[in-house]
Formats: C-alpha cells, structure tokens, sequence
C-alpha cells in the first residue's frame, strides 16, 4: 500500500486553460528547478499578479482609445453633410449677386435673409471661411492659376474664385485662388 504523502509534491500540475494561456503570453510554467513548492506558487503568483496588471492597463488604454475615437466621431458626424452643403451655398451666392442689381427688391432682402441664416449654422457648426488674404498656402488654397504682377510679391493671392472651408481643424474644401507670379519684363531677374 502506498502512503499518501510520500507523493513527490515538487510537480504542479496546470489545467489546459492555464497552459494555454501561459502559450498565449510566451511563458512557460513548467516548474522552476530548485524551487520548493511554496517558492514556485509565489513565482507562478507574481507571473499571474503581472499579467493582471498588464491587462488591465490594455483595458485601461482601450477604454481611453474608445472614448477618443467616440468623441472625434461626434465632433465631425456631420463633416459629409457640411461637405455637400458648400456647392448649394455656392449656387446660391451666385443668385445673390444676380439679384444684387435691385437690392431694395423684396427677393434680394429674402435671399439676404437667408444668407446669413446659413452663415450662423456654419458657424455653430464649427465652420469656418479660409482666409484668402496674404501668401498662399497649398495646405489650404489650391491655385488655379497664376498671374505676373509687379504690385505683388511671388506667392501673394491675388482674387479667389471659390472659397475655401474647414470644420474645426479639417479641411472642408480649400479655396481656390489666383496667385501672383515675378514680371518677366524685371531686368534683375
């Protein structure tokens, strides 16, 4: 008859859960050589405490990545509405400088109106026109074309075609714009 405690109590045995997760993490939790059963429980406690410790930090770092990515999508959920709105205020510019010729008209006052509706909405919005005044920047101004001009230093806009917009720190569209370019008629070029 064998005696129960003349087992050899220096072998640990895992469940296949805990083997598979040790594979998972690249560990091996074969028993340390040397150690008595009590150091290899605090040993195999201390690896268990760390991965703990390292998941919830991966929680921790999700649940902030979440909230981020949830509150950069509200911010700019209606970025693709705005983006379809610019033309029809566009158009709709364009009727009002075709009514400008009678500005004490019923229609022309309307439509005024109406303009600066939009404008307040864009506004609340976070939108905002790009300036069009100084020197041209292709991060936000697209030239169209270009024209020599002595009055102006290279790279100055000279006259917008099409405004430009951005929601908050996103470019909406840019605005397109003529910039000046050196004479050629300069005898020190």
């Amino acid at each position: 008859m064998q005696n129960v405690d003349s087992q050899d109590h220096s072998k640990t045995t895992y469940t296949p859960a805990e083997i598979e997760a040790s594979a998972e993490l690249g560990e091996n939790i074969e028993p340390m050589p040397g150690l008595d059963p009590w150091e290899q429980l605090e040993a195999d406690a201390a690896k268990w405490k760390e991965l703990s410790l390292r998941t919830a930090a991966e929680m921790e770092n999700l649940r902030k990545r979440t909230a981020r990515d949830r509150e950069e999508a509200i911010r700019y959920s209606n970025q693709r509405l705005l983006e379809e709105l610019i033309p029809v205020i566009d158009n709709f510019e364009m009727g009002m400088l075709a009514a400008a010729q009678d500005t004490s008209s019923m229609i022309y006052i309307g439509m005024d109106m109406v303009r600066k509706q939009l404008n307040d909405f864009l506004s609340s919005q976070g939108v905002e026109e790009i300036p069009t005044v100084g020197h041209f920047d292709p991060n936000l101004h697209d030239a169209v074309s270009q024209e020599t001009s002595a009055d102006h230093p290279e790279g100055e806009i000279l006259r917008v075609t099409r405004r430009g917009f951005k929601l908050r720190d996103r470019l909406l569209r840019p605005a397109s714009v003529i910039v000046a370019t050196k004479s050629n008629n300069n005898p020190n070029a």
